[in-house]
């Protein structure tokens, strides 16, 4: 009896740390976008005198998660000593040490690990290939396939000409503009087959390896970006966002570097705050936003509006607060078990998402209408967005213990801090309920069941 109470409060321990670490670092897995990854392919084109001519190509497949501005970076470290003669459509940061080649052409990049980054818009037509040319900005596949894909031309020279003298490039990178994605090793697969302009005839590429790349937030940030604030008709209290969600203020200075999350802190009745002078420390372009409780760059409010007889209206707002730059293609993800009964999203562009069918339409992708509102504006008088949603109801609706108010929400692919449930609104003729969290709940449980034994 001893042995089993003592092996069911081990198994309750072991549940509650295997959760806590899922959740906290385990992020790579999203469960509202469970195949979403970046794939990479090379497909050898034709031969050369000493290597082969490839054509590279990005595919975003992740629904909600895009590159902005500067873009990606591809980097990888060649298997032999191979050099890059030229490229179409991208280029080489860094030429490397070219002295060492012999004859009258200088090759792009001698660079035994390079890094490759995208053209900007406006190059010369014979520098141009098709989906090339955005400044590295990869749009994700759900918001606009069409420019989610990303290629370029690149010729190798010292690599072998033939499928048995190739070696595949190793330890992959990709940059996003910042850290946060894990590439595999490359693998051959099955020859790519194209099909002609006129669908009449297909060719085969002369070798094909890919690869692909998953984000994981915890690696790419080391502290939240987002955090959300809610109100209600029926309640006069609006919950901010949680205290120090995505840091906490610097008490003491006007201006104050945050250590985690690489942002400046302004005292806002400042009017001519002293900034800090640059340091040689890595930092770069960081965040610089008004000193607030919470130290989010951008905030979410969900105002539960109107109660209708057979509808109710929630109202959106987006807020940037970073004064140092703009979002450009941003999107919005929320999870709500309403979002079965969506009717209209007045002012912003909206797509449900069911990663597991017709039956799991519990979330939803927003986003702004082109050249409306699909720049989020840095923080000031126009860095917000708003749009208010409609639902129909359905035989689950209340409005009780913070129902109407979403389960997850995501910012440009990101988790946002939510404000704890006990904090929710309430409704001014009832109680709510202190809830339990379910960890609790099940180490109660099963201490319980243990006792009985």
């Amino acid at each position: 009896m001893i042995q089993s109470a003592w092996c069911l409060s081990f198994l309750a321990l072991s549940l509650l740390l295997a959760v806590h670490v899922f959740h906290y670092d385990a992020v790579a897995f999203d469960s509202l976008d469970p195949t979403g990854n970046i794939t990479i392919k090379w497909d050898v084109m034709q031969w050369t005198g000493d290597g082969y001519q490839a054509t590279v190509t990005l595919y975003n497949w992740q629904l909600y998660r895009h590159i902005d501005s500067p873009g990606w970076v591809l980097g990888w470290t060649w298997a032999k000593k191979e050099i890059i003669w030229n490229m179409v459509g991208a280029q080489a940061t860094d030429q490397g040490d070219c002295s060492k080649v012999t004859g009258g052409t200088i090759p792009h990049s001698c660079a035994p690990s390079p890094q490759i980054v995208d053209l900007l818009p406006g190059v010369p037509y014979s520098q141009q290939t098709a989906n090339c040319c955005r400044g590295g900005v990869l749009s994700a596949f759900a918001q606009d396939p069409s420019n989610s894909v990303a290629l370029f031309i690149i010729i190798v020279g010292r690599s072998g000409n033939t499928n048995t003298s190739v070696v595949l490039p190793k330890n992959f990178t990709l940059a996003g503009p910042g850290p946060g994605y894990t590439c595999s090793a490359a693998t051959k697969v099955p020859k790519t087959r194209f099909l002609s302009p006129d669908r009449r005839r297909t060719t085969l590429a002369l070798m094909t390896w890919n690869l692909t790349c998953i984000y994981s937030q915890t690696q790419a940030q080391k502290a939240p970006s987002c955090c959300v604030s809610f109100s209600a008709f029926y309640n006069s209290t609006i919950v901010p966002c949680p205290k120090c969600a995505c840091d906490c203020p610097t008490n003491g200075t006007n201006v104050a570097l945050a250590d985690t999350t690489n942002q400046l802190c302004i005292d806002r009745n400042d009017p001519h705050p002293v900034l800090p002078t640059s340091k040689n420390t890595g930092i770069v372009a960081p965040d610089m936003l008004y000193c607030t409780q919470d130290m989010c760059p951008v905030k979410i409010h969900w105002h539960v509006k109107v109660n209708y007889q057979e509808y109710w209206r929630v109202k959106l707002t987006i807020t940037n607060r970073d004064l140092s730059r703009n979002f450009s293609l941003w999107n919005m993800v929320a999870q709500h078990p309403n979002f079965g009964n969506f009717t209209e999203a007045f002012s912003f562009s909206y797509k449900p998402l069911n990663p597991y069918g017709p039956s799991s339409n519990n979330s939803a992708l927003f986003w702004g209408v082109k050249y409306y509102n699909d720049m989020l504006m840095q923080g000031g008088p126009d860095g917000n967005v708003q749009s208010e949603i409609l639902f129909r109801k359905d035989s689950l609706f209340t409005l009780a213990s913070g129902w109407a108010f979403p389960h997850r929400i995501l910012f440009n692919g990101d988790e946002c801090v939510l404000p704890e449930p006990d904090q929710y609104p309430s409704l001014p003729s009832g109680t709510i309920v202190p809830r339990v969290g379910i960890l609790v709940l099940l180490v109660v449980v099963i201490f319980a069941l243990a006792a009985l034994l």
